[in-house]
């Protein structure tokens, strides 16, 4: 079967979500990078573009530019992965998704709710998919986790609690990274509630199928100047009566990418870790704690489905990126064939429930932590 022939906006040289998303990509051998407008200015791009490989003619200088001559070529791309900061997102996938072509988007969906209704608008409108990237729910024990909510493992479902927690903004020496991700213009709303409490939201609605009713947030820049937010705590309400806790923080000193997650029904709880993302551990009410493994005794199909090496063999963030990727590439060809195939993919759905997630905070934490609906 032939590649997918991808393109790429943003993600040149020191940029390091874009070399993720590479690394995903080629991982099944499902995608041939063959263009790039992967800079800021046409000079970058094109040095970018030539280090990884492209032909000097479709190193772009900008994505309008890249779109127009994509979708005109005979050998054009099929799809695009857009790993730029949050306000390029809404601008970007419009100028391919116009054009039929399938867009792979890094989250979060905008920098703004306004640029968030008018990419939903063309979204909708495009016979392209459009996939937003949140990778955490590629992980097989996440997939383990949500099968066994559905199927009633746990019960009905009482207390969900999230977290993720980094250090690596304690300080304002982050360097790149951290200059457009603490920058309103470019990050929008959201400082770590948009770069990583956004992904703690979607991860505990993908585990547990329950959407968010309303929240109350108290929302903190400890960093003297910072215009974004840098820690957060949150209460949930969600739909159905369930109740539960986000806290997500960019300042927790010692703790680098610990994203947790717990899930508590009235039979039984749910308890992973990303930084252990192997393991699953499952105690039914009245029983002993039970340890889960990635292909271990008792892993699900539907775990077993998305893991390459026999259990005790480590897998970790790539391949669960590269989970994401591949399923896009099935989702993908069966659009091409006139099929739906979305199935688990996160999409324009997630999206909006993400910048819904975010904004809310954000009034919330004006309000005085006040409950807020989404």
């Amino acid at each position: 079967m032939a590649k997918i022939r991808l393109g790429m906006v943003g993600g040149g040289r020191d940029a390091f979500i874009g070399e993720v998303h590479r690394y995903a990509a080629r991982l099944d051998g499902e995608y041939d990078l063959v263009a790039g407008a992967l800079s800021s200015t046409p000079e970058k791009s094109r040095e970018s573009g030539l280090a990884l490989g492209l032909s000097e003619d479709r190193c772009y200088g900008s994505f309008e530019e890249m779109a127009e001559a994509e979708a005109a070529r005979p050998d054009g791309i099929e799809a695009v992965a857009i790993v730029t900061p949050n306000h390029v997102h809404g601008a970007a996938a419009e100028a391919f998704l116009k054009r039929g072509i399938h867009v792979i988007c890094d989250k979060p969906l905008t920098a703004t709710m306004e640029q968030a209704e008018q990419l939903a608008k063309v979204i909708r409108e495009s016979d392209a998919l459009f996939i937003l990237t949140h990778n955490y729910t590629g992980y097989p024990m996440i997939r383990q986790a949500r099968e066994m909510v559905a199927r009633g493992d746990l019960g009905a479902i009482r207390v969900v609690q999230v977290e993720y927690a980094q250090d690596w903004l304690a300080d304002d020496t982050g360097g790149k990274q951290a200059e457009w991700r603490t920058d309103p213009a470019r990050a929008g709303l959201g400082g770590s509630t948009g770069d990583i409490g956004s992904h703690a939201h979607n991860l505990a609605c993908f585990v547990t199928g329950l959407d968010v009713d309303t929240l109350a947030a108290d929302l903190q820049s400890f960093v003297p100047g910072r215009a974004v937010d840098d820690n957060a705590h949150v209460m949930l309400r969600f739909k159905g009566g369930a109740r539960g806790m986000l806290w997500c923080s960019q300042v927790a000193v010692g703790c680098e990418n610990a994203l947790t997650l717990r899930v508590y029904g009235e039979k039984g709880g749910l308890s992973w870790g990303q930084e252990e993302p192997n393991k699953l551990w499952f105690t039914p009410f009245g029983e002993p704690k039970r340890l889960l493994t990635r292909g271990g005794a008792g892993a699900l199909d539907v775990a077993n489905a998305v893991s390459r090496t026999p259990g005790g063999h480590p897998e970790g963030y790539l391949e669960a990126f590269a989970n994401i990727y591949t399923e896009a590439a099935a989702a993908i060809r069966a659009a091409q064939r006139g099929e739906d195939a979305m199935n688990l993919l996160p999409g324009l759905d997630a999206g909006l429930a993400g910048m819904n997630f975010i904004a809310a905070c954000a009034r919330s934490s004006t309000e005085d932590a006040a409950w807020t609906a989404l």
